[in-house]
């Protein structure tokens, strides 16, 4: 019997990155070459120690990610770049390298092409009821944070915990504000491709913000059970109908026993992407530990919605214009910038060496699109991408 696992005793990371022709950055679908079985197979997931590679929808994308739950975020990074540069080293034979970023700023979404070989059938069936050849489905990249709970006491406060947080998030994490060689005035053009993406069965995505729930058969039968009943008629073979349909950017994940984490665009390096790990899991630690549960029950839905929409589309820039909400997080103010809120909130948090450091330097700095706007007025677009897939390789902070 797998022993349980309690709060904030475990962590699973997940980065998605997009391969490209090193010379003009056209995305690349081959990731079938990262993806080979030692008898030449092509698999779905190849473990690589604790990390390993996998596929996703698209063949152009690669996904790394922790090779089971990490015990903690302490080293996640180096082995994260450890993979990064071995990857980099085989595309060198395809004049590829790997891009960061959570969205291509020139692909066209019919230059995309899905996943063919394990796990073809569900993916046959998103297409077929959804077409996945746009925005929403096949130029996304992310962030993942995978967290456990033991018991339905865990379950609902972790829950409430990521639902109050999820809103801000993108004010820290937005790496997208290019979409076909255009600003769009979003510095969060991912989140707002993603939240409709499925939009003909809207109880999918769900807004995006989930719904509190108090119980584990409330979960299952406000969220779970509605999108099943809605996707039947065109999914007879229930293909789809499992936990992983649900899109919102929280997910509850029962066979195992945990809680994802979407809404995060995927950053420069994995250095980054660990240290915005480590600031969302001591924010929710204050939440779940330190917070007034039925505080965060009580805020709607759709009051946290309309903070989400701001901080998709200004990230840092935003201002949270909601006395209730501030107040969860120990703030006696009206209104505040998203930046601010995030400046004086570091500084309660714990102590986790370079992890902070980065952090903290990343909300002095600004987000990574507002960073990669700066760079693109300075040196041009494709100059600014390829210095992105320079700081992926290296490991280093994007600069301007």
């Amino acid at each position: 019997m797998t022993r349980k696992r309690h709060l904030f005793t475990a962590i699973g990371i997940e980065l998605e990155y997009m391969i490209v022709r090193k010379d003009d950055l056209k995305v690349l679908p081959i990731s079938e070459h990262l993806l080979k079985n030692k008898d030449g197979t092509i698999g779905s997931e190849i473990e690589h120690g604790k990390i390993a590679w996998s596929n996703e929808l698209i063949m152009h994308l690669i996904e790394l990610k922790t090779n089971g739950p990490a015990r903690s975020l302490d080293g996640l990074s180096d082995l994260f770049q450890r993979d990064v540069r071995k990857i980099c080293r085989i595309l060198e034979a395809h004049d590829a390298i790997l891009l960061p970023s959570a969205m291509h700023p020139t692909m066209k979404p019919e230059e995309s092409i899905i996943w063919p070989h394990e796990y073809n059938k569900v993916y046959k069936t998103y297409d077929r009821i959804f077409s996945c050849k746009g925005h929403g489905w096949s130029n996304l990249q992310s962030t993942h944070i995978n967290l456990p709970f033991a018991d339905e006491d865990e379950f609902v406060r972790l829950h409430e915990a990521i639902r109050i947080l999820l809103p801000v998030l993108p004010a820290l994490a937005a790496s997208s504000p290019i979409v076909e060689g255009r600003q769009t005035g979003f510095a969060d053009n991912r989140m707002k491709f993603y939240r409709c993406n499925s939009q003909s069965i809207p109880s999918i995505c769900g807004g995006v913000i989930p719904d509190s729930v108090d119980s584990i058969p409330h979960y299952h039968k406000a969220i779970l059970a509605k999108m099943y009943s809605d996707i039947a008629p065109h999914d007879p073979d229930k293909i789809l109908q499992h936990e992983w349909l649900n899109s919102r950017g929280a997910i509850s994940r029962f066979e195992r026993d945990a809680i994802e984490i979407r809404v995060l665009d995927i950053q420069e390096c994995p250095l980054a992407d660990i240290a915005i790990a480590w600031m969302v899991v001591e924010m929710l630690k204050r939440l779940v530990y330190d917070g007034d549960l039925k505080s965060q029950q009580d805020i709607k839905t759709t009051e946290l919605r309309k903070i989400f929409l701001t901080t998709i589309k200004d990230a840092e820039t935003a201002v949270i214009k909601n006395k209730k909400y501030l107040a969860l997080f120990g703030f006696e103010e009206e209104r505040m910038p998203a930046k601010e809120f995030f400046r004086r909130l570091i500084r309660k948090l714990g102590s986790q060496g370079i992890l902070r450091e980065t952090a903290a330097w990343m909300i002095k700095n600004g987000s990574l699109s507002t960073r990669i706007r700066q760079s693109v007025a300075k040196r041009g677009l494709t100059d600014t991408y390829k210095k992105l897939a320079g700081c992926l390789l290296d490991g280093r902070m994007f600069v301007p």
